[in-house]
Formats: structure tokens, sequence, C-alpha cells
């Protein structure tokens, strides 16, 4: 590994001692990590298909370390949305951050979807998540990610954070700030990285930090947590973006990070803080931060979404009445020609760039409704009377997935398209071929 002169000084002046063995592990190799989506399977039952080398990452009781050789990408199994491919310190925000059922969490730079995906999960399925990036294209990818794990409850934005707290007040109970950083702990996973390190990109990554952290500052509840992250080693964008913002908001506080599995305090004074060292843990590198906020703004509470019941969506209902076992229970809203699905949370959004609110459940086209692949990845196998299964090894599940019309049996009509009792996408069963309407652009290659 070439690195820069000036980055090799300053983790030596970092490490001492220790800076050998962090120049030792680039000789070891990264490591591969995948995360089970405890919203369709539990750790052991993945564990248990057998279909991968998994051993445990200790600091996430949902993740997994696999062999380098395996291509859990190429799978049924991931485009049934069982796991999601995550670097295995990558796991450790969203795993410290304390998330309880019912809270409202958001994911302030949530791009390409690891922890939001994460956070869903921890969520099972209650509250309501705002995912959001900045960057309209990598949100588009964080849409997908959120609907291939099939997450009901969750809103994708692209949006600055400042029009965000200016909109949603003292609304989040739980922040995740993943920051914009320098990337020095991913240098070994991604050597390309080291060519854009320079004190110019380190600045510029202080001072955007420093705005998300004062955008957070409003939107949390009194008494809610923010979890800050970084995947750089630098002080400055780690232990002094923290102190600079206790100092301008003394109504937030420190709350230490439990130092076990490889984690290790951060810099005197801010030792509550922890830091991974890919020399002393099986992952890359990282930096937590996890605050409380202590007191109220005393702002007044964020408008919530009201949904009505429109002649418009009766298509849904008939085509609810023919395919599923029981209607799903939330605020039924209609956006252009798209019908939705959003938690009884979901806060009024005007003025804001939403991508998607709630689950889309499929497009209304004059009198009639046709299902999308984000309403078929969040459903249940027990939860549709139509159902194709089928076992991994029938090759009719890779020709669904590359587009192919396949055989089946069962009733003619909407059918929902399974692997192992898992969904994959939509058909319509026409004597007994299953016209395919999995999604063209989710297509296997």
């Amino acid at each position: 590994m070439n690195l820069p002169l000036e980055y090799i000084e300053k983790m030596k002046a970092l490490l001492g001692e220790e800076y050998d063995d962090y120049i030792a592990s680039f000789d070891e190799g990264r490591f591969y990590g995948l995360r089970a989506n405890t919203l369709k399977i539990s750790p052991a039952e993945l564990q248990e298909k057998g279909v991968f080398s998994l051993t445990n990452v200790p600091w996430c009781n949902s993740g997994f370390y696999y062999e380098g050789e395996e291509r859990p990408a190429k799978h049924p199994y991931y485009h049934a949305g069982l796991y999601y491919l995550q670097e295995p310190s990558a796991m450790s925000p969203a795993a410290t951050l304390p998330i309880e059922e019912g809270d409202v969490v958001l994911d302030l730079c949530a791009a390409p979807g690891g922890k939001t995906t994460q956070l869903a999960a921890r969520l099972n399925g209650t509250g309501l998540l705002v995912a959001n990036d900045i960057s309209a294209g990598r949100a588009k990818t964080l849409l997908k990610n959120v609907e291939l794990m099939g997450i009901r409850n969750a809103i994708v934005m692209s949006e600055t954070p400042d029009k965000i707290a200016n909109r949603l007040p003292e609304f989040f109970d739980k922040i995740l700030v993943d920051a914009p950083c320098s990337g020095e702990g991913m240098f070994r996973k991604e050597p390309d990285m080291v060519k854009s390190w320079d004190e110019k990109m380190l600045e510029f990554c202080q001072t955007e930090q420093a705005k998300i952290l004062e955008a957070c500052a409003p939107m949390l509840k009194e008494g809610g947590m923010l979890l800050y992250s970084t995947c750089t080693f630098s002080p400055e964008e780690n232990e002094k973006s923290i102190g600079d913002f206790l100092e301008n908001h003394p109504e937030f506080e420190l709350v230490p990070i439990e130092k076990k599995n490889g984690f290790v305090s951060g810099l005197a004074p801010f030792e509550a803080c922890a830091r991974l060292y890919p020399h002393k843990l099986k992952g890359e590198g990282h930096f937590l931060a996890l605050l409380r906020k202590k007191e109220s703004d005393g702002v007044k509470a964020v408008p919530a979404e009201d949904g009505k019941w429109t002649k418009q969506m009766d298509a849904f209902a008939d085509f609810a009445k023919d395919v599923l076992k029981e209607m799903p229970k939330g605020i039924y809203k209609i956006y252009g020609d798209g019908l939705y699905l959003l938690s009884e949370e979901t806060p009024k959004l005007d003025k804001l760039r939403v991508l998607r609110t709630g689950w889309m459940l499929g497009t209304l086209k004059k009198d009639r409704f046709e299902p999308s692949q984000a309403f078929a990845m969040g459903l249940r196998k027990e939860e549709v009377k139509n159902v194709v299964d089928f076992p991994l090894e029938d090759d009719r599940v890779i020709r669904y997935l590359k587009g192919e019309t396949v055989e089946g049996e069962g009733k003619d009509g909407w059918t929902l398209v399974c692997v192992d009792g898992f969904p994959l996408g939509w058909a319509k069963m026409q004597k007994g071929r299953l016209k395919n309407k999995y999604a063209v652009s989710w297509k296997w290659e």
C-alpha cells in the first residue's frame, strides 16, 4: 500500500507503538460481511441454510463474515432480500444506536442503505424511519435497497439537512449520522481512496460535518439520541468535530459506548467515544460517538399526514379481496398514479424532495390496480392467497429472475412468486403459465 508520507506521519503520531501492527493489517486483506435481514429471516435460520460459510460478527447480532471467494450477490436469496452485503465495521453504528420499537428514526446520510436497512430491521415494522441522502442519484440506490429488504415504514428523501431541520423540528427519537469523511479507515478495503486524501479534503469534510451536526440539534426530541460515525482515523474529523458541537450545544451530553470486541476508547478527553482499528478487530476503521439531548427546544408538534379513502382506491380493494388474505392497515394516499400505505407517524412533507413516502403498493390505472415490486417484497407468503413457491434448486427460480415466462400451478390471476417461502415478485397466472411481472430494472444478469 503506497500511503502518503504526511498520512504516515499522522498515523505514527496517533498510534505510537501500534503503528507497525496497523501497517501489518494491510497484508491480511479485507474482511467480507453480510447482515441477515431480520424482517424476513433470523440470523440462525440464514446460517442453518448452509449456502455460505458464515461466522458471527461480534458487535452485530445479525452480522456475519463470509469467505471472499463466495458470491452472495449472485444468489436467489439476495434477490429475496434475505441479507444485505455490508462491511463488518460498518455494521457498528446502527448496532450501537439504542433503537426501540416504535421510535421515529432519521438516517441522515443514508445511501446506499446499509445502515438504513439495519435500522429498519431493528424497528421491526414499527414506528417510522426517514432515510435521506443529499445526492439524488445515490438516493435512488437507497430506495431500491429499502424496497429489496421489504421495508414498509420508511420515507426516502433527497434533501439538505437544514431544510429537514426547518420542516421537522423535535420530531425524531433517534438520529444516525454517518458523516462524509476522508475515508482513512477504508484504505485497505478501497485503495483508490488513498489518491484523494489531502489536507484540503480534511478541511472540506470538517466543514460539512459541522453543518450536518448543527442541523441535527433541533431535530431531536428531548431525551433523543444521536449516533455520529465516520470511517476515518482523523482526530480533526472525529473527537474535534464532536468537541466543537458540544461546546456550541450544552443541551447535549456524551453517552459512553461499551468497549468490547476490539473497540477502544476515543482520544482524551472524549474517552466515551469508540474507535475501531483494523489491527484490533476483523474489520475496517471506524469512529463512533453517542450523544443525548438533555433539554427540549420547546417547539410545536409537527403536523401528521392524514388519509381519506377515495373511490379511485376501490380498484385496490378489489385486488386485495382476490389476492390478499386481509387488507394492510395504515394511511392510504395517492401520489400521481401511485397508491401508498403510510405509517401513522408520517408527518406532512410538503416543500421537501421526497422520493418515496411509505410502502408503494402499486399503480392505479383507470379502474384497475397493478401491484408494484416493492409491494411484493414487503409481503409475507402467509399474507397472500395465490402463491407459487419454488424450491431453491428449481431452475425456474433463475428463469423467473431473468424475466422469463415459467410454468406453474394455481388459480389464474395475480400470483406471488417465492423461493423457499420468500417473495421474489409478481406474476400473472394464465392456464398454468406465469406471465412474468418481475421489475425490469431488477432482472438477473
